[in-house]
């Protein structure tokens, strides 16, 4: 820990509960200092912290009650220790600072262990016990509910990623724990879906399952809908079989998959599936956005590996943290020297410039037209790469024109990007395309006054969208 004492404004010093091992105010304690400082009686500088994410600004470690009395008595500047704590949790730092002639009290005790594991599960006992001067024994009492439960919560991480097919060593990773951790937890696999099971058996929903159990529902479907085949999942999941090469859904399956920027139904999914994949096939899907493919693959019995930019480890710890830069080599790629190679690719990429403003920053959406192209030739023979001989391709996307306020009769060609473009890009990697079918985006997002303005401008809109197969 670093040592530095500066002065600073009050106003920049913040007290943040989130780090306050104590459960309020002790205001005579203020009232004394008050007097104190009236006195001219110099205190020990408090300790504080850069508070994250808040530049320029501190929160408290220690002194809570003389930075109060210091705002009280008017005084502008004080002189404070700023701590670099590195890996030290700060809660338990302030507990420890929490000295002199009012100690912790043993509620506040008991509050802070809790809400220093919940906040890190990976501390010992003994490393809580030390920072709030109780014994391992009596911190394993106070935490020992928060730790059954987390323990399920792991449980169910890996039974999720283990039923999606991911490998050990890139569970282990995912989930920052040893193999010899993730291989004890491995062995109660068997029974985890034991009670689940049993309630679907009595005639309890899916609905009613996962929230009793604390399950995401696609992991429920996958037990509900175990060893059937591929048209009885269709009718219990309550889709039609659509039998051409028009797949037209009005609605996202809000079932599956999280709300997110150019969501696609697990509708169109399934029909790729289920057409195109066998069930425990391997299905790769490289930009794995709100997850919808993963949730499918559960329901409709496929393995599935996932990537994504926006790395969510608690809500969708099945999909790995990993980024197509444009300009990088791809050669880290968490599944390139796997052994297991996907039978079937789900691509659907952020489409150009649409939503741009919605993804993350770096995503591909805000590319120019020329590197956005060129980030898919690459992209595709990468693909071909890495990928077994007989390997399909799901490939979705649209036209892109940028008909906004434009009558159609005035649109830059030169700021589209058509199908038949990306279809030019993929036969030049090496792809041979066999389907192409139509999946068009529902009309409804148009509303009556959107529809009007665009007829009095002869304005074109855009409700086309693909699936090209390839092979």
């Amino acid at each position: 820990m670093k040592n530095d004492v500066v002065k600073i404004r009050v106003s920049d010093i913040y007290l943040d509960e989130s780090i306050y091992p104590r459960e309020n105010i002790d205001h005579k304690r203020i009232a004394v200092f008050l007097e104190n400082l009236r006195d001219n009686f110099k205190f020990d500088p408090i300790k504080v912290q850069a508070y994250p994410g808040k530049k320029g600004k501190y929160r408290i470690l220690d002194g809570a009650h003389r930075w109060s009395a210091y705002k009280k008595a008017g005084q502008t500047e004080i002189y404070v220790i700023v701590k670099t704590l590195n890996k030290i949790d700060p809660l338990l730092y302030a507990a420890t600072m929490a000295i002199g002639p009012k100690q912790l009290t043993e509620s506040e005790t008991k509050n802070t262990a809790r809400r220093a594991f919940q906040k890190n599960t990976k501390l010992t006992s003994s490393e809580i016990g030390k920072a709030i001067g109780r014994s391992r024994q009596a911190v394993d009492s106070y935490i020992a509910d928060l730790r059954a439960t987390t323990l399920l919560e792991l449980d169910l991480k890996i039974f999720h990623l283990n039923l999606l097919g991911i490998p050990q060593d890139r569970i282990a990773k995912r989930l920052g724990i040893p193999r010899k951790t993730l291989f004890n937890h491995l062995a109660k696999m068997p029974g985890l879906a034991k009670w689940p099971n049993s309630d679907l058996s009595k005639g309890f929903t899916i609905p009613q399952v996962a929230q009793k159990h604390g399950w995401p529902e696609p992991m429920v479907w996958s037990q509900a809908l175990k060893g059937k085949d591929d048209q009885t999942r269709f009718k219990e999941l309550n889709w039609g079989i659509r039998t051409w090469d028009l797949w037209n859904f009005i609605d996202c399956d809000n079932r599956f998959g999280d709300d997110w920027p150019g969501r696609i139904p697990a509708q169109l999914i399934a029909h790729i599936l289920y057409f195109f994949s066998e069930q425990n096939d391997l299905v790769f899907d490289p930009m794995a956005g709100g997850g919808v493919c993963a949730d499918t693959c559960l329901a409709m019995g496929r393995r599935c590996w996932s990537l994504d930019m926006d790395d969510r480890p608690e809500a969708r710890p099945e999909i790995e943290p990993y980024h197509w830069d444009l300009e990088a080599k791809w050669d880290d790629l968490p599944i390139i020297n796997s052994k297991d190679k996907p039978d079937l690719i789900i691509c659907d990429p952020p489409y150009f410039n649409k939503k741009a403003k919605e993804y993350a920053e770096q995503s591909i959406s805000g590319l120019s037209r020329t590197n956005y192209l060129k980030f898919l030739e690459k992209f595709f023979l990468f693909l071909k790469k890495i990928s077994r001989k007989n390997i399909k391709l799901a490939f979705i996307n649209a036209d892109w024109r940028d008909f906004q306020n434009c009558p159609a009769n005035k649109e830059d060609p030169e700021q589209a990007i058509l199908i038949v473009d990306y279809h030019e890009i993929l036969k030049k990697t090496g792809w041979v395309l066999t389907h192409v079918i139509q999946a068009p985006m529902s009309s409804q997002r148009f509303n009556a006054g959107v529809v009007a303005a665009m007829q009095k401008k002869k304005i074109l809109g855009v409700t086309s969208r693909y699936v090209m197969i390839l092979k």
